[in-house]
Parts: structure tokens; C-alpha cells; sequence
């Protein structure tokens, strides 16, 4: 009698089809051996459906014991604030209007005219020590006279603000409770996956404590400010969700509820989340010090494009170029215009936007390494940072040298018509009269340099990383750059004082 052993189980792709083809007879198998092919396929049906299960996704049955446990330590947030009374018909007619006394006069009769008003507004927050800081949003404190927390359990309590930061649009609060306060900590942002399940938390539209649930649908998202690192979710979020918690399953928080892109003011599932790793660093700074104090480089920069590094002759695009060095950290440590930031404290710089988070999160007074392509070769340079809120009220400017050349003269080249500066143009063009470089005085549409940004009242200070005071040193440097087999030449313009460089193409020339 012959006995065939049995078919593996066949799993289908997608459908995951557990038919086990058996062809055999158990009851002319040896005890022994049947007990051991029962057990066999019981082992083979419980992988199978374990692997079932997992293939179904990680969804929680319910989000109800994490919400029960977090809610305690998240808060509604009232505001109310002293608006100014108005000193006449602002928006009902225009000033200067014959109806203008008539509406002053309604005004006055329904007790408005100068007499101050209270507004109120609402928003979210959440407790992260049980001493009574709260984290909230800039914007839903800004300006208020009076901070009310409501706490899960209905008690209220006055807030003071500790600091503010506009650039993160984070507040930190304090209140002054007679008991520990519940709190929620801290996550980290960078471990969160898009696809990983998230949960808001706050006070939507007044409403009161409310949750709703949903996924990381992207992450390091930027809307406006220079440290912006947005975490996006689809969880709903809406008028006075902003400054709440947004949670990771572990009942960590990831993010700061801050905003949402909608057409319709509502919720249509795409929510911004400041991520916890910029919170974090920000508020541990308010705590000490009651505001911010972020490193600063003391350079401006901009991302290196492909035509940029092409002409440049760069590898690749990653780095910070240099457009110009102001009188502070960088200056002293010999960087120029025109170099490269490759690495800055030991990490690679991958474009502008990198470089300036990483210089923002460093120590003031650190002294960094600051490596720098120059000329094709790298070089490593010692710089201490200063403090960039010290810097932005006072941040000098390069100025060009005194003298200028007397007599103008104008020349088309690149699809740009350029001059000498002269005190007409210098009124024109509103810029300095003591200026060098090379006016752009037009710009033939059709041309690349118009489709680069560049207009009349543009000024070129360099080309091919020289200074150029003279049509003829312009001309010098186009020859050299094809002698030297590029396809383009870089340009450094300046537009009212800041500068940027712009590559264009060689080839029609």
C-alpha cells in the first residue's frame, strides 16, 4: 500500500488561500506518523492565520483606553483681550465720506464710538509637567490680556505666559495648581512613519475636550517659516484644535496642532502638526530663558541648483551656496561668497533649508567645524556662533566700494542690457549711487535670464566668482568660462541690497 505525503499549503498573493491539498489516506499511516502529520497541519493552520492577521494591518479595535488615560492632561485654552474702540466709521464708508458725521453720530447714539471692547477667543493646549506648564500655539495667546485653562475635569485655572516663539508658532504657560497636575511627554517625531495611526486631541469650534483619529499621511512638511517640520495627518482638525496634542499610539506627543489647508475653513483631512523634536527644543529654552536663542552662522545662502553646479563644476547639488558674508561669526572664521557649505558640526548639508535648522538648533557660543567647497577643494573652517535674535535687528550690510567710473557705458549680453551705475539710475533703479557692478537697465523677455527673475534694476557684481565693475570684465570672464569648456556662467545679482547667484547658459552666445 502506498502512502503519499501531503501537498504543502498553497498561498495565493493577495487572498492569502489556505486549501491544503491532501492526497492520502490517514488511516493507513502508522499511528506514530499520523499523530505527527495531524500535528504537522495543525502548526502550518495557525502560521497561516497568523500571518492572516498581520496581513489585515495593525488597526486599533478601539482608541477608547488611550483617550481615557491622555485626556486629563489635555486643556481648553480661553483668551480675552482689550480691542480699542473705534474712532469712526472704519469700513462702513470712506474716509473723508459727507456720511462719514452721520455714521459717527449712529455710533455714538448705540454706545460704540471710542469705547473699548472685549473679544474672546478659544483654543487647545496640553500640561507636560505636574507643576503646571502648558504648551499651546503663539497664535491662540498673542496679544491676550487674560488666559483661562480649563482643565478634563471642569476646574479653571489663570495662565501666565513663560515665553512665546513666533518662528515655531509655539507659547509655553504656566499655571499655579494646588495639586500635581496630570501631564503627557514627549515623543520622538523622527521615529513616526507615514502610514503609523495618530490621534488629536482639543477643543474644536468651542465645543469642548474632543478626539478624532486618523494617519501620518507625510512628514517634514514647510508651509512659511524658517524652521518649519510639519507633520501632515488626516485626522480632524478645526478651529481651536490649534495648539493641542497630536499622539502617537503610545500616548507620547508627536506634534503641536497648529494648521490645516482648507478651501472651506473646516476640516478636509489635510492638518499640520508642529513635530515634537522642534517643540522640544524651543520650549526647553522658554523654560530657561523665556525666549529663544538659536545659533547663527552669519551668511546668506541659497540651495545649489543643477545649472549652479554645473557651472560651479560640482558634483552634486547638496550644499548651501554662500551669496554673501555680513560682518559676524562666518566672516571671522574666513568664509567667503561663493563657497560651498558641505558640512556643518559633523553632519552633511543637504540644501538650504537643512542648514538653517541645524545652525538654530545649536548652542550659542559653540564653536563649530564648518566645512566649505572652495574652488574644487574643501576646506574646514573653525566658527563660533553668535546669537541670531541678536542678529536680525542688526544684521550689516556689504557695501560696494566708493568710487564708481565716470563715464556710462551699455552693452547687450545674455539677453541683458547693461550700463554703468550712474546717480540716474541709482534713482531709478532705487540703489546706492556709490555701487559697483553692472546695472541691468532691461531684459529681453524671450531670453533665459528673464525666465531666471532677473529685471531692470538688477545689479551684477560677479561673474564666474570675479568681481566685474566693467563691461569689458564681464565679457573677460564669458570668455574664460568657454575657454574652460563650461556651458554656463554664474552670475552674483543684486536686487535692493540682498544678493543671490543665477547660472545662464552659454550656448546662443
Amino acid at each position: 500500500m502506498q502512502c503519499g505525503l501531503p501537498h504543502a499549503p498553497v498561498f495565493t498573493k493577495g487572498s492569502l488561500d489556505l486549501t491544503a491539498h491532501v492526497s492520502v489516506r490517514t488511516r493507513d499511516m502508522r499511528p506514530a506518523f499520523r499523530m505527527f502529520w495531524l500535528a504537522s497541519l495543525s502548526m502550518i493552520l495557525i502560521l497561516a492565520q497568523s500571518v492572516f492577521a498581520s496581513a489585515q494591518g495593525n488597526a486599533p479595535r478601539s482608541f477608547a483606553d488611550l483617550a481615557e488615560r491622555i485626556s486629563p492632561a489635555v486643556v481648553n485654552i480661553t483668551t480675552e483681550t482689550t480691542v480699542a474702540g473705534r474712532t469712526g466709521p472704519q469700513g462702513i464708508v470712506p474716509e473723508g465720506s459727507p456720511f462719514e458725521d452721520f455714521f459717527r453720530e449712529f455710533q455714538d447714539r448705540n454706545g460704540e464710538g471710542d469705547r473699548p471692547r472685549r473679544s474672546s477667543a478659544l483654543g487647545s493646549g496640553f500640561v507636560i509637567s505636574e507643576d503646571g506648564f502648558v504648551v499651546t500655539n503663539n497664535h491662540v495667546i498673542e496679544g491676550a490680556d487674560e488666559i483661562l485653562i480649563e482643565f478634563f475635569s471642569g476646574q479653571e485655572l489663570p495662565a501666565t505666559v513663560v515665553g512665546t516663539d513666533p518662528n515655531t508658532d509655539i507659547a509655553l504657560l504656566k499655571v499655579e495648581a494646588p495639586e500635581a497636575l496630570p501631564f503627557v511627554s514627549f515623543g520622538d517625531s523622527d521615529t513616526a512613519r507615514v502610514g503609523d495611526w495618530v490621534m488629536a486631541m482639543g477643543n474644536p469650534l468651542g465645543q469642548g475636550f474632543s478626539v478624532s483619529a486618523g494617519i501620518v499621511s507625510a512628514r517634514n512638511r514647510a508651509l512659511s517659516g524658517t524652521y518649519d517640520d510639519y507633520i501632515q495627518t488626516d485626522a480632524a482638525i478645526n478651529r481651536g484644535n490649534s495648539g493641542g496634542p497630536l499622539f502617537n499610539m503610545d500616548g507620547d506627543v508627536i506634534g503641536v496642532n497648529t494648521a490645516i489647508l482648507s478651501p472651506t475653513g473646516g476640516s478636509i483631512g489635510i492638518g499640520f502638526s508642529m513635530a515634537s523634536n522642534v517643540v522640544t527644543r524651543v520650549v526647553d529654552q522658554l523654560k530657561e530663558f523665556g525666549e529663544t536663542r538659536r545659533g547663527w552662522l552669519g551668511v546668506r545662502i541659497q540651495d545649489v541648483t543643477e545649472d549652479v553646479a554645473e557651472a560651479m563644476g560640482l558634483a552634486s547639488t547638496n550644499g548651501a551656496l554662500v551669496t554673501d558674508v555680513p560682518e559676524g561669526p562666518a566672516m571671522e572664521a574666513g568664509m567667503k561668497s561663493g563657497d560651498v557649505i558641505v558640512k556643518f558640526d559633523g553632519r552633511d548639508v543637504i540644501d538650504t533649508r537643512g542648514l538653517v535648522r541645524q545652525v538654530g538648533n545649536t548652542a550659542v557660543g559653540k564653536a563649530v567645524r564648518v566645512v566649505v567647497n572652495r574652488d574644487g577643494a574643501t576646506e574646514t573652517l573653525m566658527v563660533t556662533l553668535g546669537r541670531r535674535e541678536e542678529a536680525e535687528s542688526a544684521e550689516a550690510q556689504t557695501s560696494g566700494p566708493e568710487d564708481a567710473p565716470e563715464a556710462p557705458a551699455t552693452a547687450d549680453i545674455l539677453g541683458l542690457t547693461l550700463a554703468l551705475p550712474t546717480e540716474e539710475l541709482a534713482q531709478e533703479f532705487n540703489f546706492d549711487a556709490d555701487t559697483q557692478g553692472l546695472v541691468v537697465t532691461s531684459v529681453d523677455e524671450t531670453s533665459e535670464a528673464f525666465e531666471k527673475g532677473l529685471r531692470p534694476g538688477d545689479v551684477i557684481t560677479e561673474a564666474g566668482r570675479a568681481s566685474v565693475a566693467e563691461i569689458a570684465e564681464l565679457e573677460a570672464q564669458i570668455s574664460a568660462a568657454r575657454d574652460a569648456g563650461r556651458k554656463s556662467i554664474l552670475l552674483l545679482v543684486r536686487r535692493a541690497g540682498d544678493p543671490r547667484f543665477v547660472a545662464l547658459s552659454l550656448e546662443d552666445e
